[in-house]
């Protein structure tokens, strides 16, 4: 099921016809800003991939007084998952507190890196805070606890992409909400290519009689960065610009895989219209593609209602099949509705190994709290020409959320259900991990009564359960009760589809 909510879709028109010229391989982007900063630590150190990180102890970039305005604490407890550079120290704020970047104009990357745990006598639970920089808002009232991805993957980073205007400074401003306190646990900042992403100010994306600028008056918060049909890419593969790759399996609705071909020796030929650093050359020699039997391919993505996204798509034919025109064709659809008809990437291209990427901008509705709703995604053949092979094909996916007219990219905190009055009776059940993110609302009815009793039951014996330190799983999070992480007062179970179905609903369970 899809949840219905108007999208307004732009098509980006600044795409132009591919140059005859190609370079094979290619240099990687160098960058030329290139800044780490381990927040807390007291020493330079290495993280796994060989970076040098710096202390920001004594840095130039904090203010003369931080000492006194901030304090360093350890992670305790560290989960062994969690890498220790930049995760294992954290400085933490009470008050505002600015750390400030000379780096020439242009578009930057700011990576701010979050391990939600316990520092000193502080519970990464009880902290809420805003993050400004250079006049945006990036987060307002972020709790790094409620939007940890997974049990398994405590610490995160969030990405954005900031245009440094000529005679800026880049700063970052950590804002605790009163009677709570911020913190950071590690600072990346990496310049780009000027049009990477921007690609030119007074280039109108068009939809019937609206015109849609993607100037570099915006800021941009990375959301999704995939490998689509492939493995996932670590930051020292990426193109020079430290961007980590993953895979899409998690994301792919219903239960349509396609098969996943791959040529990973095969030499891709960039373009002057995609520069070596597009993408990694991994990401063009691995791709998705829809069998032929199949319907579609599609995706869902969980996005924050009441903003733009930036769609990119990139294509690379790299089938020996599939050499000519006409030979695969196929629509791009968001949310069932088409961006993009009869694609044919060697019409785009001119040949095989060339890779090429589209740019769609689309609108999601604000649900009135700018909570999370699912995009979906979708390739389908185009057969009116009468192509070759009926099937579809995607090899690298990236998705960015556009700030607003306000110049914020903030969202809600991610909703915990508690248990008092649950009416209308529903239970909100996630899908299983081939419709990840799907979160639809379905009614429970007869025989769910009784797991709708059993989840009540839980919440009502939660400080029982306390005492014993076992562990409940909600969507979002799950709290281990013997921890130092003291429990929600709303704490409530969530079932997975999976659970509830118990042999796909037989009468024997």
């Amino acid at each position: 099921m899809m949840l219905s909510y108007t999208l307004y879709l732009f098509l980006l028109l600044h795409i132009l016809p591919t140059t005859t010229s190609a370079v094979v391989g290619g240099p990687a982007y160098t960058a030329t800003d290139f800044i780490l900063l381990n927040c807390g630590a007291s020493s330079d150190l290495n993280d796994t991939s060989g970076r040098s990180w710096d202390s920001d102890e004594h840095t130039r970039y904090a203010p003369p007084n931080a000492a006194a305005i901030s304090s360093i604490s350890t992670a305790s407890p560290m989960d062994p998952s969690v890498f220790q550079v930049p995760y294992e120290t954290a400085r933490v704020f009470h008050s505002t507190f600015s750390y400030s970047f000379p780096v020439p104009a242009g578009p930057k990357f700011l990576r701010l890196y979050f391990y939600p745990t316990t520092y000193s006598t502080l519970n990464a639970s009880q902290s809420f805070f805003s993050v400004t920089a250079n006049g945006f808002t990036l987060l307002s009232n972020f709790s790094t606890f409620l939007n940890s991805p997974s049990p398994s993957e405590p610490s995160f980073k969030k990405e954005f992409i900031i245009n440094v205007q000529e005679n800026q400074r880049l700063e970052v401003t950590f804002i605790p909400n009163t009677n709570s306190f911020a913190f950071i646990n590690g600072i990346e900042l990496v310049s780009l290519p000027d049009h990477l992403y921007f690609r030119g100010d007074h280039m109108p994306i068009k939809f019937v009689d609206q015109l849609f600028y993607l100037t570099n008056e915006t800021a941009l918060e990375n959301l999704y960065r995939l490998n689509v049909g492939g493995n996932d890419v670590e930051i020292q593969d990426d193109s020079g610009m430290f961007r980590a790759w993953s895979q899409d399996d998690d994301y792919i609705f219903g239960a349509d895989f396609g098969y996943t071909p791959h040529a990973e020796d095969l030499p891709i030929k960039y373009t002057d219209q995609t520069p070596p650093y597009s993408a990694p050359e991994i990401v063009y020699t691995t791709s998705r593609v829809m069998a032929n039997t199949s319907i579609s391919l599609e995706w869902a993505f969980p996005v924050d209602s009441g903003f733009f996204y930036l769609l990119r798509f990139h294509f690379c034919e790299i089938q020996l099949d599939v050499t000519e025109q006409n030979e695969r064709v196929f629509d791009v659809s968001v949310d069932n509705q088409p961006v993009d008809v009869q694609v044919d990437v060697i019409y785009w291209t001119g040949g095989t190994k060339i890779p090429i990427f589209r740019d769609y901008v689309v609108w999601v509705i604000n649900d009135g709290r700018r909570g999370k709703k699912d995009l979906r995604l979708s390739l389908s053949p185009n057969t009116l020409g009468h192509p070759k092979y009926n099937n579809a094909l995607l090899n690298g996916l990236e998705i960015f959320k556009l700030s607003d007219a306000n110049r914020s990219l903030a969202a809600a905190n991610p909703e915990l259900t508690g248990c008092s009055s649950p009416s209308p009776l529903a239970l909100k059940l996630p899908g299983n991990k081939k419709n990840k993110g799907s979160s639809v609302i379905y009614p429970v009815m007869g025989s769910l009564i009784g797991i709708l009793a059993m989840a009540i039951a839980i919440c009502y014996s939660r400080q029982s359960i306390y005492k014993h330190g076992l562990s409940i799983t909600s969507r979002y999070r799950t709290w281990t009760t013997g921890s130092s992480l003291p429990l929600p007062s709303d704490l409530c179970r969530y079932f997975s589809l999976d659970e509830i179905k118990t042999g796909n609903f037989n009468g024997d369970n």
